[in-house]
C-alpha cells in the first residue's frame, strides 16, 4: 500500500450519452460512461485524496454543457477538486467575456485547449491564440498544453511570447516511445524546462508505448529525462484515467512509476505525487 497521500492531477469522466466525442466512435473500449463510481473501483488500493479533471474532447459547443456535467459529478465525491475544461484561446480577445465568466467557478483553475490533432504547423502561434493566451493570467488561470513531440519546438516559441503564462505540458509531450525515439524529444524537453512558468504532467506513457508489451526499463529513460529537466520542484503525477485503460490497469501503470522513482526521497516522492500539484492547481491543503 502507498502511504503517502496521492493529488491524480489528469482524470476524464464522459458520458457519450449526453455528450458528443468524435474521437471516441469506433472505440469498443472506451465509447461508453465513465463516471466515478467507476475510478473508485479502479483505485481501491491507491490513496488518491484530490482529484483534477481534464476535458475529454466533447464538441466545441457543448463546452458549457461538460462544465456542467462535471459539476454534476463533483457532488458526488469533494475529491475531484479542480476542473480544466476546453476553452477557444485561439479567439483571443474575441472571448475575454467568456472567460471571466469562466473564472468566476472557483473548482475551475485552468483551460486547455488541444493541439496535437492539428495537421498544419503553427496554429498556437497565430496572433489571436498568443492574444487569447496572454489573457489568462488576468483571471488566474493556466494552460495545459496537449501536443505530440513533433510540435514541441513551436511550443517553445508559444511559451516564449507568454511569459506570463503559467503552463503544464501534459503528458510529457507524448514522446514516440513505441518507436524508442528520445531526439529530438529530448533535447526539446530539456529547453523548455528552462522556462520557469512551466511544469511537467507524468502521465500518458503506457498508451505512447506498445500498449500491449511495453515494459518498466522502456519508460525509464523518458521519466529520468523529464525529471532531470524539470526537477521534481516541477512535475506531477497523472493518470490519464480511463485512457490509460487501453495499454494498463490504473494500477500497474500507478506501480510502475512508483517503482521508476523508488530510489528518490521521501521528499521528492512527495512532491511528484501531491504537493506540486497541490500547490499548482491552488487546492485545499491535504
Amino acid at each position: 500500500m502507498f502511504s503517502y497521500p496521492v493529488v491524480d492531477t489528469h482524470v476524464h469522466l464522459w458520458d457519450p450519452e449526453r455528450l458528443k466525442y468524435q474521437w471516441l466512435e469506433g472505440n469498443e473500449r472506451l465509447n461508453r460512461p465513465f463516471s466515478l463510481k467507476e475510478y473508485r473501483e479502479a483505485t481501491t488500493d491507491i490513496p488518491v485524496k484530490k482529484m483534477v479533471f481534464l476535458e475529454c474532447g466533447c464538441l466545441s459547443e457543448q463546452r458549457k454543457h461538460e462544465v456542467a456535467f462535471v459539476m454534476e459529478s463533483r457532488q458526488a465525491d469533494p475529491r475531484l477538486e479542480a476542473i480544466i475544461p476546453y476553452f477557444p484561446v485561439h479567439l483571443g480577445p474575441r472571448v475575454e467575456v467568456e472567460m471571466k465568466e469562466l473564472s468566476r467557478n472557483q473548482a475551475i483553475k485552468g483551460v486547455r485547449r488541444m493541439l496535437q490533432d492539428e495537421t498544419e504547423a503553427g496554429v498556437c502561434l497565430q496572433p489571436d491564440f498568443i492574444k487569447g493566451l496572454n489573457l489568462l493570467p488576468k483571471y488566474n488561470l493556466h494552460f495545459e498544453i496537449a501536443i505530440r513531440h513533433h510540435q514541441l519546438p513551436d511550443v517553445l516559441k508559444m511559451v516564449e511570447l507568454c511569459p506570463g503564462v503559467r503552463f503544464i505540458l501534459d503528458h510529457i509531450g507524448k514522446p514516440d516511445i513505441k518507436e524508442g525515439e528520445l531526439e529530438p524529444w529530448r533535447e526539446n524537453i530539456a529547453q523548455l524546462a528552462t522556462m520557469p512558468n512551466v511544469w511537467c504532467k507524468v502521465s500518458g506513457l503506457v498508451t505512447e508505448a506498445d500498449e500491449k508489451i511495453w515494459t518498466l526499463e522502456e519508460l525509464r529513460p523518458y521519466v529520468e529525462k523529464v525529471i532531470e529537466s524539470f526537477t521534481f520542484d516541477r512535475v506531477m503525477y497523472g493518470s490519464d484515467w480511463p485512457v490509460v485503460t487501453m495499454a494498463s490497469s490504473y494500477s500497474k501503470w500507478f506501480e510502475t512509476l512508483c517503482e521508476l522513482v523508488s530510489g528518490c526521497s521521501a521528499d521528492e516522492q512527495k512532491r511528484l505525487f501531491s504537493q506540486n500539484a497541490t500547490e499548482f492547481y491552488r487546492l485545499k491543503p491535504l
